[in-house]
């Protein structure tokens, strides 16, 4: 098949969009399939990668979202190239005005198109002082992936959700996780050495953006409830954003590591030992999987991942949401206990075990074949009818 994808954010940029992205077009490329990648212009470069042809659109920054860039309406480039080389289906990842465009051509030129739900942009705007466009911003998404024929999310409970929000073609996608990459084998006592930390200090970890919409501040309570009991505890941060600036001058006790990747991401992972996530505006958190890969309970509250992946007790603690007290008390508790840090690690690494991105390239890969035969055999039909 020629799959085409469209996405606002792709490697080198760092996130968990731009990873889930990059991961699909590299599976499907790997099993043969063609893809036409159309992207944002980026700052940094990026190489080609064999089965994934490129192309880059204009771009401007996302307000008030430092480092990011939007992908400018493209119609026309898009009309060309699909007229080209027309793909048999389009995977539309981003919401923003690229996204538009497309969805807007695919349907002009009869292209099947399935969208993916990745990012809370409507819990995003109370985070940024635009709460009051909250309405508008769900009756655009609304609008947005009912012109899809199926839209992809990683959760059912996300499905249940966009169904209550007027959108009802969601379809489950479920999320991998490398864990060949993300194992305990990776665990370094000379970078744990580098943090303060000796083979008995506890290491807190943060990786993501460091941005409001992260819930930061329960971040930094709950490791000072932490150093109450065990005052040597270190806390690193891995990652960049808006908000790091202000969280490392008001806090110079933490270790920023700044952003990691590959085999130093999975190093930085391995060498902690507690991974509390007080995000509450994630569609997914593929953070969650990757810590659990590499042997961290998780603390986190019951969305998404967590509610999907974490037993409570067992592989880390699954909060209430809302409930920073239950949040508070369950990492300080968990990283004042060795044994139990080490029992729910083994549980952790286990409980993702399964998680296999070859089983969710095949996924993916069986949904698009299924949205081209189901358009080819509409288009077949009109004609017959004609």
């Amino acid at each position: 098949m020629r799959i085409g994808i469209v996405s606002e954010t792709y490697p080198p940029e760092i996130n968990g969009v731009a990873l889930t992205v990059h991961n699909l077009a590299s599976g499907l490329a790997a099993c043969g399939h063609s893809i036409d990648l159309i992207r944002p212009r980026q700052a940094q470069s990026h190489r080609d990668e064999d089965g994934i042809d490129a192309v880059e659109v204009s771009s401007t920054a996302l307000p008030r979202y430092p480092g990011l860039r939007l992908g400018l309406p493209a119609g026309r480039l898009l009309r060309r190239r699909w007229m080209q080389r027309r793909p048999d289906a389009i995977y539309v990842a981003t919401e923003g005005p690229l996204g538009w465009s497309a969805m807007r051509m695919a349907a002009r030129l009869g292209i099947p198109v399935a969208s993916g739900f990745h990012t809370r942009f409507d819990s995003y705007a109370g985070h940024y002082g635009l709460g009051v466009f909250t309405p508008l911003v769900r009756g655009y998404l609304r609008r947005f992936h009912r012109r899809a024929a199926a839209t992809l999310v990683p959760t059912a409970a996300l499905a249940r959700e966009l169904g209550e929000l007027g959108v009802g073609s969601a379809r489950l996608l479920r999320r991998a996780v490398d864990t060949q990459l993300f194992h305990p084998s990776h665990r370094d006592q000379s970078l744990r050495a580098a943090w303060g930390a000796d083979p008995a200090t506890p290491v807190i970890l943060y990786v993501g953006r460091i941005a409001a919409e992260k819930n930061l501040q329960l971040a930094v309570r709950s490791f000072r409830a932490i150093q109450q009991q065990v005052p040597q505890a270190r806390y690193v941060w891995v990652g960049d954003g808006p908000a790091r600036a202000a969280l490392q001058a008001a806090n110079p006790d933490f270790v920023f590591a700044g952003m990691q990747r590959g085999e130093a991401l999975a190093r930085h992972y391995a060498s902690a030992d507690v991974f509390p996530f007080p995000s509450l505006s994630e569609t997914f958190g593929n953070v969650i999987l990757e810590a659990l890969a590499a042997g961290l309970p998780v603390v986190a509250y019951e969305e998404g991942a967590a509610r999907e992946h974490l037993h409570h007790g067992n592989n880390g603690y699954r909060i209430e949401p809302g409930n920073e007290e239950a949040f508070v008390a369950a990492t300080a508790t968990l990283a004042a206990n060795p044994g139990l840090i080490r029992h729910m690690g083994r549980a952790a690494h286990a409980s993702v075990a399964a998680l296999s991105p070859d089983a969710v390239i095949r996924e993916f890969e069986a949904l698009l074949r299924d949205l081209a035969k189901e358009k080819s055999h509409a288009r077949h039909a009109a004609v017959a009818h004609a």
